[in-house]
């Protein structure tokens, strides 16, 4: 697909965007869930109480540990392909701004504002109903946009 062609693609609607959000939570439960056993598992390598929930600053820590696995989640999959398996799902693609591959600044960067948009009520999700160009808000701070890519060619029999 040329340059051109990608930034002609439409935006991602927010059905879409919604649907593959849900997708990629089932994704972050298994994430979580692997998370999980290792914290345990280190948790009784170094002689912790693993029947009573970590106190002060570990507790801290294995929370930003998880958040950072999340986030570190999106980014690969962004930088790799520009997609998650929820976003291939539903046939959406993350881009820069002129329709190239996204820097990691970019994912980083949405990593942090898109949660904001979804905690301010959904505000920064719901912007994509007004916006011209169909972005969310967070879309805009980090520079990128959701797309949706065209329906593959039907096989030939």
């Amino acid at each position: 697909m040329t340059s051109e062609e990608q930034t002609s693609l439409p935006p991602a609607t927010l059905i879409r965007r919604l649907m593959a959000m849900i997708y990629d939570g089932f994704l972050l439960l298994g994430i979580t869930f692997a998370y999980g056993v290792v914290i345990f598992l280190l948790r009784k390598l170094f002689g912790d109480d693993t029947l009573q929930a970590p106190h002060g600053f570990l507790q801290v820590l294995i929370l930003a540990g998880l958040l950072f696995c999340w986030a570190f989640f999106y980014v690969w999959c962004w930088r790799r392909s520009g997609q998650t398996l929820g976003m291939k799902s539903w046939r959406l693609q993350l881009q820069a701004k002129d329709g190239g591959t996204v820097t990691s600044q970019n994912c980083w960067l949405r990593c942090l504002l898109a949660p904001l948009s979804l905690a301010a009520l959904g505000a920064g999700y719901l912007w994509c109903l007004i916006d011209q160009r169909g972005d969310c808000l967070h879309d805009k701070w980090s520079e990128t946009r959701t797309v949706l890519l065209p329906k593959p060619p039907k096989k030939g029999k």
